[in-house]
């Protein structure tokens, strides 16, 4: 069963391939929806599939690609979308 999940990471996480990483890792995970920058410096990513792939990309967002320095990391379950890809916004 698919679930919706949105995940915001902190940190110094613009600016060091965070998006394009994510959409490398979540379309190897089979996951849908997008990636995009917040003015605030943070990284907001809305992902949809099954609940083993959404929980490992959370777990990579933790670290993210070698040059970012993630602070923190927060998620929350919401209302599927109906994604058909993945894409940086």
């Amino acid at each position: 069963m698919s679930e919706h999940w949105s995940i915001t990471v902190c940190g110094r996480v613009q600016g060091v391939y965070f998006r394009q990483s994510t959409l490398q890792k979540a379309r190897s995970l089979a996951l849908t929806g997008y990636v995009r920058n917040l003015p605030n410096g943070d990284v907001y990513i809305e992902a949809e599939g099954e609940a083993l792939q959404l929980q490992e990309l959370l777990t990579w967002c933790h670290a993210g690609p070698p040059m970012a320095r993630v602070s923190a990391v927060q998620s929350q379950v919401g209302t599927i979308k109906n994604f058909t890809d993945f894409s940086v916004r």
